[in-house]
C-alpha cells in the first residue's frame, strides 16, 4: 500500500492520497464518516454521514439545520470525524470548529442531487417525529405536485457545514496491535500544524 511511512508535512496531501485508495479498493461509501456532535449537555451523539467535499479548508458534509445534528451544531459548533476503511485497515480523525459553507457552495451541490433527493429534503421534518410511513410519502407527494417540472430550490434549512481541522490523526493496522499513529496538530486553524506520533 502507499503511503505507509507517512512522509508527508501535508496531512491534506496523505488524506487525499489515503482517500483516493479507499476509492479504488474499498466497496461500499468510502466517502462514509462517523460525525459525533454534543447537545447542550454534553451528551454526545453519532451517525453516519458522507463527506462531499474536502480540500486544506477542511472536510464538508450537507444535512438539514432544524435536525438533531443542525440543532446540536448551532449550540455548540465543534465536532469530530472518522473514517475507517476496513478493506485497508486504516482510519482517519478530524476534530475542530464548524462553519457553514458559503450560500453558492450549497446551491451548487444541491443542485447536483437527485430531483427526487431535492423533494425529499423539502419533505422531510428531519429528526422530528413521524406518525407514519404515509405520511411521509404524502409530503413527498404534496412537494412534488408543488414544483411539478420546475427547478427545485434548495431550502432555507438545508446546507453544508465545514470542519476546520485541528488535530487529525492517521491510524495504520500492524501486527500485534502495534498500530502506525500520526498526529497533526494546531491550536487554531491559521497556524501550521505540527506532528507527532503516539504510541498504539
Amino acid at each position: 500500500m502507499t503511503g505507509e511511512s507517512h512522509e508527508t508535512n501535508d496531512p491534506f496531501a496523505l488524506f487525499r492520497e489515503w482517500f483516493d485508495e479507499a476509492s479504488a479498493r474499498e466497496p461500499n461509501d468510502p466517502n462514509g464518516m462517523a460525525l459525533a456532535t454534543a447537545d447542550t449537555d454534553g451528551l454526545p451523539n453519532v451517525r453516519m454521514v458522507l463527506m462531499k467535499d474536502f480540500d486544506a479548508k477542511g472536510v464538508v458534509f450537507y444535512t438539514n439545520t432544524e435536525s438533531r445534528k443542525g440543532c446540536e451544531l448551532a449550540e455548540n459548533p465543534q465536532a469530530a470525524v472518522v473514517f475507517h476503511w476496513k478493506s485497508l485497515r486504516r482510519q482517519v480523525r478530524f476534530r475542530g470548529p464548524i462553519s457553514r459553507v458559503s450560500d453558492a457552495e450549497a446551491d451548487a451541490y444541491f443542485a447536483s442531487r437527485h430531483r427526487d433527493s431535492r423533494i425529499g429534503a423539502w419533505a422531510s421534518k428531519q429528526s422530528r417525529p413521524l406518525e407514519d410511513r404515509f405520511a411521509l410519502e404524502k409530503a413527498v407527494a404534496r412537494e412534488a405536485l408543488r414544483f411539478g417540472l420546475g427547478e427545485v430550490p434548495r431550502p432555507p434549512h438545508w446546507t453544508g457545514f465545514r470542519l476546520a481541522p485541528l488535530y487529525i490523526e492517521f491510524w495504520q493496522d500492524k501486527p500485534f496491535r502495534l498500530h502506525d499513529r500520526l498526529v497533526f496538530r494546531r491550536s487554531a486553524i491559521d497556524l501550521p500544524f505540527q506532528t507527532e506520533r503516539l504510541y498504539p
